[in-house]
């Protein structure tokens, strides 16, 4: 807290954003020659280095960086300590941080020993799961589809016969879905396999099934004792790259292996892990899979400033999916600039992620739904390593105090949904005020596990806090819609708001829903 204190004093609450967009972009250095192909295969080692530099942005670029950083800055001759690759160390410092050069390659020879055993760890259990389905006898498999990383409230949850707003239903209905699949695995447990209309919801443990076969199990075998022993004598050579990948190298060279009729059709990622495609991925791809990202928020950029646009925050640039499903033109736009102009995107509206069987309270009568965004505690806030104090209580509490008083004077009540209970996280000022709204007869809380769909069609009307992604669903369902910035700080104009309109002060936000009423009456 002290460290993020300095950057604010010196004007520059940017710098961490800058340094991250460095990490982001300039490459390691390495080239094809520097990988083996054994241990990556035979097409992966050519994309090594990209893979490389996802995987360090993913495990190791994150917010315990950001606090190194930041402390470093909070003491007085204080030096960023942290398991750091040569190759970033030098552009830390480039960007104004003093690095404890000798600590920090100590902690990384630590870290690279630890990525070895992981990667071991990976290869003797992807052969145990081997021997293990020697016993079970094999199921013929469904032609599938496969969703990564989703949580309970991603899957459909039959509320009461009404439609649900989960990934599975909106892939289900959309008509770019692959065809004929009998089935869609996922990655949550304890719930059991039901029918979806014509398809199988499965739990799958694993997101790649379990090699069979003695044969099969035995080239893993061999190919493991060998990729494991190259990794662990290039690490005394200074080329600790091959170690680091070892447990992704072994999912690799499980995916080369296993049947192509057990691999999915294919493999969906959502943008909450934006930044690391699975170096297993392009051998799925290989031989047949998909590979798609898609979008289920719309608030990815940053804010613009009065002269310019900031840096794509921090990953986007490196990544290298071969296909990203988004929201509209201006996401399309977004990604171009993120990716290149050659990359695979389709526009494909409202992306539904999470629903819920909770039912929505009764309606005495109109009410505006609002979306705001929960604040942070401020020593968490910090740590985001963000280039604004935007999601602050400074502006979420006037935005939530502001408009239950305007509702309130042209007789509406307040619909409104956090966009998550984070618990003791949130700042303490934004409970308090959190508790006084919800004891308020003009305040209608909802629970935050409901989908948002589900309250805009309540509503005659939207308010999101700038840049959800609530405000499009709204405008794609027709109902007016607006994102309200108390602060003032926000330029109108910014292409972060995909064309909704940006009100930024409380007579503006009085006049809209005087609007607003006045369509009600004669409706």
């Amino acid at each position: 807290m002290r460290g993020y204190r300095v950057l604010k004093q010196s004007g520059k609450i940017d710098r961490i954003a800058f340094l991250k967009e460095a990490l982001t972009e300039q490459s390691l250095g390495l080239t094809d020659k520097h990988f083996s192909s054994y241990l990556m295969g035979m097409n992966g080692y050519l994309i090594g280095e990209i893979v490389v530099r996802q995987y360090l942005l993913f495990r190791i670029g994150g917010l315990n960086l950001n606090k190194a950083l930041l402390s470093s800055l909070g003491e007085k001759k204080g030096k960023v300590i942290f398991p750091l690759p040569k190759a970033w160390r030098i552009i830390i410092s480039q960007h104004g941080f003093k690095v404890a050069n000798i600590r920090s390659s100590l902690l990384w020879q630590l870290y690279i020993i630890g990525a070895w055993l992981y990667g071991l760890s990976q290869i003797v259990k992807t052969i145990f799961s081997g021997l293990i389905s020697l016993i079970d006898k094999p199921m013929k498999q469904k032609k599938y589809v496969y969703f990564s990383r989703l949580s309970y409230g991603n899957l459909p949850q039959g509320i009461n016969g009404q439609k649900g707003y989960d990934i599975v239903s909106w892939y289900l209905q959309w008509k770019g879905k692959i065809k004929n699949i009998g089935a869609i695995h996922h990655s949550v447990s304890n719930v059991p396999t039901k029918i979806i209309g014509d398809v199988d919801l499965v739990f799958q443990q694993d997101i790649l099934p379990s090699i069979r076969g003695l044969k099969v199990i035995f080239c893993y075998v061999f190919w493991g004792i060998i990729a494991s022993s190259i990794a662990l004598l290039d690490c005394f050579r200074g080329r600790w790259w091959h170690a680091l990948l070892l447990n992704q190298a072994a999912l690799a060279a499980q995916a080369r292996i296993l049947p192509e009729d057990s691999l999915a059709q294919e493999y969906l990622f959502h943008n909450s892990g934006w930044i690391y495609r699975p170096f297993w991925t392009y051998e799925a791809e290989r031989r047949g899979s998909g590979i798609t990202l898609y979008f289920y928020s719309t608030n990815c950029e940053a804010f613009k400033k009065q002269d310019s646009y900031p840096p794509i925050y921090f990953g986007y640039k490196a990544m290298s999916w071969s296909r990203y499903l988004v929201w509209d033109e201006y996401q399309e736009d977004f990604v171009r600039r993120a990716v290149n102009e050659q990359a695979n995107v389709s526009i494909v509206g409202p992306i539904w992620f999470q629903s819920s069987a909770i039912v929505m309270p009764p309606l005495d009568r109109s009410s505006v739904a609002v979306f705001d965004v929960t604040p942070h505690r401020h020593s968490r806030y910090v740590t985001l390593g963000l280039d604004n104090e935007f999601y602050t209580p400074t502006v979420t509490n006037p935005f939530l105090e502001h408009i239950l008083n305007t509702t309130r004077q042209y007789d509406f009540d307040m619909l409104w949904k956090m966009k998550r209970n984070i618990g003791r996280i949130a700042h303490p000022f934004y409970r308090r005020l959190a508790d006084q709204l919800a004891n308020n007869k003009h305040v209608m809380l909802v629970d935050p596990e409901i989908s948002a769909i589900r309250v805009i069609e309540s509503s005659v009307a939207v308010i999101s806090m700038p840049f959800t992604s609530t405000a499009l669903i709204a405008k794609e369902m027709g109902k007016p819609s607006i994102y309200y910035d108390p602060s003032g700080m926000l330029q109108k104009d910014d292409r972060a708001a995909h064309g909704i309109q940006v009100i930024s002060e409380i007579g503006e936000l009085e006049n809209w829903l005087k609007t607003i009423k006045s369509v009600n009456k004669e409706q």
